[in-house]
């Protein structure tokens, strides 16, 4: 017998218990990241993310913690159902809040929970919870974005499987970004370095900084760049300085900041965070449009630093076919989806077939414009 307790803010939840359960270190389930977001004011109900985190005990032991929002819009997910949430209101229906277990603002495959239990239980377990929400608070739907498990196991329990694709890059133990370079043909290899050599020929050089090398003045400047990227097309940032600069404080180590100089002045900045296994590219700015600039920072430094790191996977983010030239990969993504109301779970059923053949095509098609030798 299970008891299920809900908390409006992680502060509600005991971090030494949420750690104890902690295996592995992917960054955005840490406590610290988390918190952040919440403590930051990024994450609140006022900006349509309400936390509904679930704690599960067994005899007063907790066994599982899954993060769960409320939400009121579907901005920051990366997952779009804008037509899902238009049909339900043409039914008369109110599509908003929907449940929602995702990290905020991050697209970024991963565990979407913490638990002691075997995988089948918990995959279970999290199905039934999602269930019993949507029950208690009658809601229309609940969404699990980006989980990294057993994809036939959830879709088992009855969540309805949504099939995307990003670009990732693997690292085939790689030596140096020029034995990188050796496993493309030999025009897409030649243009490469043309585009890398462009930001010196601007003047332009990087530091690459990780842990206690990152500074309060680095974060500062580098949210200057992040906050240039959402005003110059009529948007406000998701995410608040406060949030980067508790993160500089509370896990820099798991940190990459690229920062862009040119004249003795920061340009351009690009923040990932990183495991054991993969570099995560998440946020970018600049002071002005340079030549090749968004190419070098965001993603040729953070392929020297997995290359260097001896990092297996760079996952850079959403979107971005023009990632392919340069030797990102289409890899399927996936997202689960509980729809109680049986008319709208079938339609939307016969949809995510449809879309999942697509999916499937376009990745074939894709595989055709990747930049390697013949066979690579």
């Amino acid at each position: 017998m299970f008891e299920i307790i809900t908390h409006t803010s992680i502060s509600h939840i005991d971090r030494q218990g949420w750690q104890a359960l902690q295996q592995g270190d992917y960054p955005f389930l840490r406590y610290e990241f988390l918190a952040a977001l919440e403590s930051s004011g990024s994450v609140t109900r006022e900006t349509g993310w309400q936390p509904l985190h679930v704690e599960v005990k067994q005899g007063g032991e907790t066994q599982l913690f899954l993060p769960l929002y409320l939400k009121y819009h579907s901005w920051g997910e990366y997952v779009f159902d804008w037509s899902w949430a238009e049909a339900f209101e043409r039914a008369g229906k109110n599509y908003y809040p929907k449940l929602l277990g995702a990290i905020p603002f991050t697209p970024a495959t991963g565990p979407r929970w913490l638990s002691n239990l075997e995988e089948s239980a918990s995959v279970n377990l999290v199905a039934e919870i999602l269930r019993k929400l949507c029950q208690e608070y009658q809601l229309e739907s609940a969404h699990l974005l980006f989980p990294k498990t057993d994809s036939a196991a959830l879709a088992a329990t009855g969540l309805k499987l949504r099939k995307g694709c990003q670009f990732h890059w693997f690292n085939d133990n790689y030596t140096s970004f020029d034995h990188f370079l050796e496993s493309f043909n030999a025009r897409k290899r030649k243009d490469v370095r043309k585009e890398r050599r462009k930001s010196a020929e601007q003047g332009i050089s990087f530091e690459q900084l990780s842990g206690e090398s990152i500074e309060t003045r680095h974060i500062e400047a580098f949210y200057d760049f992040y906050v240039m990227t959402y005003l110059v097309r009529g948007q406000q940032p998701y995410l608040s300085k406060e949030f980067f600069l508790e993160l500089q404080q509370q896990m820099p180590e798991q940190m990459l900041l690229v920062m862009a100089k040119r004249d003795h002045e920061y340009v351009a900045g690009a923040l990932s965070f990183f495991d054991s296994d993969t570099l995560y590219g998440r946020y970018w700015g600049c002071t002005a449009e340079f030549d090749s600039l968004h190419f070098e920072t965001c993603y040729y430094q953070g392929l020297d630093f997995c290359i260097n790191k001896g990092l297996q996977r760079f996952d850079p983010g959403a979107q971005g076919e023009h990632k392919i030239k340069r030797g990102f990969r289409p890899t399927p993504t996936y997202s689960f989806h509980y729809i109680p109301d049986t008319r709208f779970s079938f339609a939307i059923e016969n949809f995510l077939a449809q879309e999942i053949t697509a999916v499937d095509q376009r990745i074939s098609q894709l595989q055709n414009h990747l930049p390697f030798k013949q066979g690579d």
